[in-house]
C-alpha cells in the first residue's frame, strides 16, 4: 500500500487530493447528518460550487443519499469511510509518527486522528470517538472511570457506543462554572449513562482554598466519599489545555496569571500549571485528582489536538504518568517540530 500511495502521489497527485477531499465531505456528513449543501461548504470553508459537484459525485456513487433534511451518508459510504481511514492514515505517515511520538514522549501509545481539530469540527468528533474506543479497550468490571471536562472531553462522553452497567463515571476534579455541557459532572452523567453505569457528581468548584475544602470535608460526609471515590478511580480521560487561558476560565486574577506565565507555564491540566520541561509550577486548589496521583491509576488517557496546544500536551507528557495520547495531525506535527528544534 505505501508503494502505491508513493506512485500516486508520483504521477497522479491530484489523484490523491481528490480522494482527500472526498474522505472529508464524507466525513462531514457522517458527523451532522442530515445536513445542506450550503452548510457543509460553511462548515468546511469550500465554494457552494465545489461541494455541489463533489457530493453528486458521491451520491453517484452510492455513498450519500439526499431527503428533504439533506445529505446523509449510506451504509456503503460508513464501510467505505472506515475503509479510507486507514488510507488516509498512510497517506499521512501517521502511523510512523504515532511510534516517534510515543518513543519520544515516552507514552505506551499515541493516536493520532488526521487533520486539524481546531479548523474542523469533524477531527474533534473523532478525537472523541478514538479516546471512547481506548475506553473500552481498557474498561472492565466494576471499574471507576474518571473524567475531567472541556469541549473535547464533551465529545468522547457522546462518541461512548458501549454498556458497561458496573461502571462509576466520576469527576477528576471540581467544576470551572464554564458552560454547564462541558461541566465534569455533566460528562460524567453522560459518560455513565452511554455505559448503562451509575455516576457521582462533586457539588464544589475549583478555586476554592485548602482551608475551606477542609471544612466543607468535614461536615459532609457524602463528599468525602465521592472525593474517596476519585482518588480510587481505575481509568481516566483527561483534556489538556493552554495554560493562560484555563487560568481565566478558572477565574484567577490577572496579575496571577501574569506571574503563572512569568514562571514559565505553558500547560494546565487537572487544575496544575506546567513549564515545558514538565515542572508543575502553580497549583488550583480543588478536591479531584492532580497530575501527581496519576502514577496510582491503571490507565491513564489524555485526550488534546490542534496546534495551539502543542507545547501544553508536550509539557503534560513530560510529568510523566500518561499512558495513551489521542491527538491530531495538527497537533503531533507542531509536537514533532518542537521536539526537532529544542533538541527534546
Amino acid at each position: 500500500m505505501d508503494k502505491i500511495i508513493q506512485l500516486q502521489r508520483k504521477i497522479a497527485p491530484e489523484l490523491t487530493q481528490i480522494i482527500e477531499a472526498r474522505y472529508n465531505l464524507l466525513r462531514q456528513i457522517q458527523h451532522t447528518q442530515p445536513v445542506g449543501r450550503r452548510a457543509l461548504a460553511t462548515m468546511l470553508n469550500m465554494g457552494e460550487r465545489v461541494v455541489r459537484a463533489n457530493v453528486d459525485w458521491l451520491k453517484a456513487a452510492g455513498l450519500v443519499e439526499f431527503s428533504q433534511l439533506g445529505m446523509s451518508v449510506t451504509f456503503e459510504g460508513q464501510t467505505m469511510l472506515a475503509d479510507l481511514a486507514e488510507y488516509i492514515r498512510m497517506l499521512h505517515g501517521l502511523a510512523a509518527l504515532e511510534d516517534e511520538l510515543a518513543e519520544r514522549l515516552n507514552l505506551k501509545k499515541v493516536i493520532i486522528i488526521p487533520g486539524d481539530s481546531e479548523a474542523d469540527s469533524a477531527v474533534k468528533r473523532e478525537l472523541g470517538r478514538a479516546a471512547a474506543g481506548v475506553l473500552g479497550q481498557h474498561l472492565g468490571d466494576n471499574m471507576i472511570v474518571a473524567v475531567s471536562g472541556g469541549s473535547t472531553m464533551a465529545k468522547v462522553a457522546e462518541a461512548v457506543n458501549f454498556s458497561v452497567p458496573s461502571t462509576t463515571v466520576v469527576p477528576a476534579r471540581g467544576g470551572l462554572g464554564e458552560v454547564v455541557e462541558y461541566q465534569a459532572n455533566t460528562i460524567a452523567a453522560v459518560m455513565a449513562g452511554k455505559l448503562g453505569g451509575r455516576y457521582r457528581l462533586l457539588h464544589i468548584p475549583d478555586g476554592v482554598s485548602e482551608e475551606t475544602l477542609e471544612v466543607i470535608l468535614a461536615g459532609d460526609a457524602n463528599l468525602k466519599a465521592v472525593a474517596d471515590m476519585i482518588k480510587q478511580a481505575d481509568i481516566l480521560v483527561y483534556g489538556i489545555g493552554e495554560a493562560a487561558e484555563m487560568a481565566a476560565r478558572r477565574g484567577v486574577p490577572q496579575a496571577t496569571i501574569a506571574e503563572i506565565e512569568r514562571r514559565g507555564a505553558v500547560a494546565e491540566a487537572l487544575g496544575q500549571y506546567c513549564s515545558l520541561s514538565g515542572e508543575i509550577v502553580y497549583v488550583t486548589s480543588s478536591i479531584g485528582l492532580r497530575l501527581d496521583d496519576l502514577a496510582g491509576i491503571g490507565k491513564v488517557i489524555a485526550v488534546a489536538g490542534g496546534s495551539a496546544k502543542a507545547k501544553a500536551i508536550l509539557a503534560v507528557a513530560g510529568t510523566g504518568a500518561q499512558h495513551v495520547l489521542v491527538t491530531d495531525e495538527a497537533a503531533a506535527r507542531a509536537i514533532q517540530f518542537i521536539i526537532n528544534t529544542n533538541n527534546i
